[in-house]
């Protein structure tokens, strides 16, 4: 194992500043949630005021991943740092940065991420006192290189190069046929009810991403304005230039996870004489070497440096190990646009120029639920999906000694599952099968779509507990859909309940574990605040999703329940707590009791307490969440909450818990996207302009 991949660590963040003289100006307003409502005259002058506003409240997270994206993390943070940087160099992603920056984005794209990124040195050098590290100027191929870096990751590109540098090879050499991948996305909800199916002839769409609750990949709220168009407001991460799931007065779209097979590996066949060598179509090919310099930070002082080959074929970057030398193709190889991208969905004000965005496919994946004020509802199962030679299992490896097996080229978006309007009225994504986000008979059609994808085959808890809740209501309000959101309990034909019922009816002799059984006989699978059998059985229930999750063995059913019970014991002293004892929301010494669990529609992921032992903090799942209406009158109404507040950096600034009892809570406030709206609810306003 190469020892800059043990292990990968990879972590998450985007940024920018401008290549060239430019003069941008834009006004913000902060409104009662700290939420900035920035407007421009051009989309790059609103670009420059979210920079600087988004510095203002998560300039920390921004600083801390600029090195991780040039690939020089190493030198700030020490060894384990060094080895994510050495992943940067494999994947050449900075030498697809110098040699096509230019020539691939569009002029108005390389303005805009340079403008974000001045906006974002700006607030830097006006506070000297808040930058730790000599990381200024942020520049416009900073955005983008985090991109390239951030999205492999949300589709599993990590898990084929850490399977690849096991003790073995993993999986055979194809020879034929074509078998689907059953990976296992674990977040993410977006619910869209169209008028047939809502009880006054509304549209409605829930936006309810799931992520980790703080960091480089939690949401960040914000409103962007321009002149010319644009008029979009959601969630985006610290760094990143455009709104990743929101609204406009128009439309609306949310995004989930998805895991199609987008990462092939070739074995490829070594010259016994050069291991330098490898065999394609009978001809022996070097590989690609390039020698690069690693700085690293040891014993937190010394700088020392470390100079490394990385290897490429004709296929992708190359691993050699002990048990072969492997080439990787990945979807999004070399893909500089997804910016391109992201802001078409964010200009787009009806229907057909949301589709026109998406049909760009620069974003390697993602499951997207679109509604609109013209009452159009649409799911699709975006993937950069690669035109792989029939005929061959890409599940497994494939034999690199052959040119015609290099892909070389995506499926039309067309090609995706997907379906507009669907006569079932509404469409539930939570990271299952794009073939049963509805109602049976009004699902995507699998013989319509791109051959060879490695299509999601897994139910999760929120896809068939959503749709059994559905299938409850001829129509759904406003209310019931909220309701339907919050829902946070496990069906009873989910699967895992089938080994909640192995355990509850094994054959046991001590007191304590039959105990545990009556706590497990008796739970409604409900993760209310109040219920004193959820503690015990979600334990049980959550041994069985990690290792279905994780693709490993089924856990043995009496251990588990052990383990179980002396957990819930040693945190509280006693087999029954409530959940809300349990299961907490908040950060620092701020939190409150928060119903839901793991793949609950209330989705709620925890870890021990740091600093106080006797309950578990939610740290991912749902965060920033948005219910977008139009009336049967085309009138929008859009509400929402974030986890936390919308200001990162600093436990001391107002906006850093003031959203947090509300989200515990399940309370929404109107979001101030009309200037009408937010006009008495305005803290604060202020003019920035550029230097340049």
């Amino acid at each position: 194992m190469h020892k800059f991949f043990a292990p990968i660590i990879f972590s998450l963040a985007l940024l920018g500043l401008p290549a060239s003289v430019a003069a941008w100006e834009a006004t913000i307003e902060r409104d009662i949630w700290g939420v900035p409502h920035i407007k421009g005259a051009t989309d790059a002058d609103a670009a420059y005021g979210l920079g600087y506003a988004m510095a203002e409240d998560t300039w920390k997270v921004i600083e801390a991943m600029i090195p991780y994206y040039r690939g020089n993390a190493g030198s700030f943070f020490g060894p384990d740092a060094a080895k994510q940087d050495y992943v940067v160099h494999w994947l050449g992603l900075w030498d697809d940065l110098e040699l096509r920056y230019e020539s691939d984005l569009k002029p108005e794209t390389r303005e805009y991420v340079e403008a974000y990124a001045a906006g974002v040195t700006r607030y830097a050098k006006e506070h000297p006192e808040a930058v730790s590290l000599d990381v200024l100027p942020v520049t416009g191929k900073d955005v983008i290189a985090g991109h390239m870096l951030r999205h492999p990751l949300f589709y599993g590109f990590q898990s084929t190069v850490t399977e690849l540098l096991g003790e073995t090879r993993a999986r055979p050499i194809a020879t034929a046929g074509s078998v689907t991948l059953n990976e296992q996305p674990i977040g993410s909800n977006a619910i869209a009810v169209g008028p047939q199916r809502s009880a006054d002839g509304s549209t409605m769409l829930v936006i309810n991403s799931h992520q980790p609750l703080t960091g480089p990949v939690a949401w960040y709220e914000a409103h962007l304005q321009s002149e010319t168009g644009l008029n979009v407001m959601g969630g985006l991460f610290p760094g990143a230039p455009a709104i990743g799931v929101g609204f406009t007065p128009e439309t609306a779209w949310g995004a989930t996870v998805n895991k199609p097979d987008l990462v092939d590996v070739f074995v490829l066949d070594i010259d016994p004489d050069d291991e330098d060598r490898y065999r394609l179509d009978g001809q022996w090919l070097e590989l690609e070497q390039k020698k690069v310099k690693i700085e690293v930070l040891i014993w937190g002082f010394i700088p020392w440096s470390v100079t490394e080959t990385v290897y490429r074929s004709v296929h992708g970057p190359v691993l050699k190990t002990a048990h072969g030398t492997y080439a990787v193709r990945y979807s999004g190889m070399g893909e500089l646009k997804q910016v391109e991208q992201w802001r078409a969905m964010n200009r787009a004000r009806s229907f057909e120029a949301w589709q026109d965005a998406i049909a760009l496919n620069h974003i390697q994946s993602f499951n997207f639920v679109y509604a609109g004020q013209g009452g159009n509802i649409h799911f699709i199962h975006n993937a950069q999906m690669p035109k792989r030679a029939p005929g061959w299992d890409w599940s497994q490896y494939l034999p690199g000694d052959r040119s015609d097996l290099i892909w070389k080229s995506y499926y039309d978006t067309r090609m995706m599952p997907q379906v507009t309007n669907p006569d079932s009225g509404f469409l539930l994504s939570t990271n299952q099968s794009p073939f049963a986000i509805t109602e049976a008979g009004s699902n995507p059609d699998p013989s319509s779509v791109a051959p060879n994808g490695g299509w999601q085959t897994r139910m999760t808890n929120r896809a068939v507990r959503g749709l059994s809740l559905f299938a409850r209501h001829n129509t759904v309000s406003e209310q019931q859909l909220l309701d339907i959101k919050h829902d946070h309990t496990y069906d009873e034909n989910y699967r895992g309940m089938d080994f909640l019922r192995k355990v509850a009816t094994l054959q046991l002799v001590d007191p304590q574990l039959q105990e545990a059984q009556r706590v497990l006989k008796e739970w409604d699978r409900a993760t209310n605040k109040g219920n004193q059998n959820a503690p015990l059985g979600v334990c049980v229930l959550a041994a069985e999703w990690l290792s279905e999750s994780g693709g490993t063995a089924v856990p043995d059913a009496r251990a588990t329940l052990q383990d179980c019970v002396e957990q819930i014991v040693e945190m509280t002293g006693r087999m029954r707590p409530t959940w809300g004892e349990v299961n907490r929301h908040g950060r620092g010494d701020t939190h409150y009791a928060m119903a839901g669990g793991p793949d609950t529609l209330r989705a709620a992921y925890a870890a021990p307490n740091e600093d106080d032992a006797t309950f578990n903090r939610v740290t991912g799942g749902d965060g920033l969440y948005y219910l977008v209406r139009w009336d049967a009158n085309g009138e929008q109404t859009v509400q929402g909450t974030h986890q936390y507040g919308n200001h990162f950096d600093d436990p001391l600034d107002p906006h850093f818990h003031d959203q947090t009892e509300d989200f515990a809570n399940e309370i929404i406030h109107q979001a101030l996207f009309r200037s009408l709206d937010r006009a008495a609810k305005v803290e604060r306003r202020y003019t920035i302009s550029s230097d340049y």
